[in-house]
């Protein structure tokens, strides 16, 4: 009876949140940030749209050092390129641990001098980071109401200007992947070394030792799949000094990779700067059909021994 009594005290709002639940759900059933082009999407949500919602295949991943450098569509591998803005060794591991895509057969992995700094801010909108507790609408809330205001504006001015055409109208949100052409003057590039040294060139293992886990869950996982595993150290403008941390990282990563007789293509520090657009990003132009071919070959050379 006492619970019975309270239900009915509280009626309206059990049904408010009722209501919000279903409404939630519902919408994160749609997943608009996924499926409609009114929002923002994230460089994961990318890749897919690209390879018509595939979510299987061999892969490159890294982070936008991969992007730039690596042209699927004049490559011979057959790899999908899966550089994320801002991704790290523990976006990999939260993709293949959540099942959020299938790798197949090979596994190449682009290791730059960002890819397993754990402090390093993402993409937050990235699918492994929301709670499964958290309501999706407010996980979203900032594209939400990009796209509300947009929504809300385009039918006033359909209204007021007596346009019907133009009451939903709205403009596509990007959904290419950022490449980067050209070359940063010299004084800019030294500016960013600067920058750079001052926010990470002081850290030592102590600081990428949850992407050193991820290292050997990458590992553990291509073993138990069956998968051919092969990293590539991402090429730095040798122009510049290579970041203070990187020879440690690199010998404790190599390390790790030797133990399971892991190939390596070491390219760190191979490029001149002529091939580069900033310190990490290879022109496209010029760097990046350099590298798509040398990888190419690396990995043909790979599958004939």
């Amino acid at each position: 009876m006492k619970l019975f009594a309270w239900l009915r005290r509280n009626s309206f709002v059990l049904l408010l949140l009722a209501v919000f639940i279903c409404s939630d759900l519902a919408i994160a059933y749609w997943n608009p940030m996924v499926t409609s082009r009114r929002f923002y999407k994230n460089d994961f949500t990318k890749t897919l749209y690209h390879h018509q919602w595939t979510g299987h295949g061999p892969v490159f991943f890294g982070n936008s050092a991969v992007t730039g450098a690596y042209i699927e569509e004049q490559s011979r591998s057959g790899l999908i390129e899966m550089g994320l803005s801002y991704g790290k060794l523990t976006d990999l591991q939260a993709i293949l641990d959540r099942q959020l895509f299938h790798v197949e057969q090979e596994l190449v992995v682009g290791i730059d001098v960002h890819t397993m700094i754990d402090s390093l801010e993402t993409d937050p909108t990235y699918q492994w980071f929301k709670p499964w507790y958290q309501p999706y609408v407010y996980t979203y809330r900032d594209y939400f109401r990009d796209s509300g205001t947009e929504f809300v504006k385009s039918l006033y001015k359909g209204v007021m200007d007596r346009k019907p055409d133009e009451l939903f109208a709205y403009v596509p949100r990007w959904i290419d992947k950022e490449l980067y052409p050209g070359q940063i003057a010299p004084d800019e590039l030294a500016k960013k070394w600067d920058e750079y040294d001052k926010r990470f060139g002081w850290m030592t293992q102590q600081d990428y030792k949850d992407n050193l886990q991820a290292v050997d869950y990458m590992i553990r996982y291509a073993e138990e799949h069956q998968l051919k595993l092969r990293v590539i150290w991402m090429p730095w403008n040798k122009g510049y000094a290579l970041p203070r941390y990187m020879p440690g990282l690199q010998e404790e990563v190599n390390r790790r990779l030797a133990a399971h007789h892991i190939p390596v293509l070491n390219l760190l520090q191979s490029y001149d700067a002529r091939y580069f657009h900033d310190l990490v990003h290879l022109s496209r132009e010029g760097g990046a059909p350099v590298f798509t071919k040398e990888v190419d070959a690396w990995l043909q050379s790979l599958a004939k021994s």
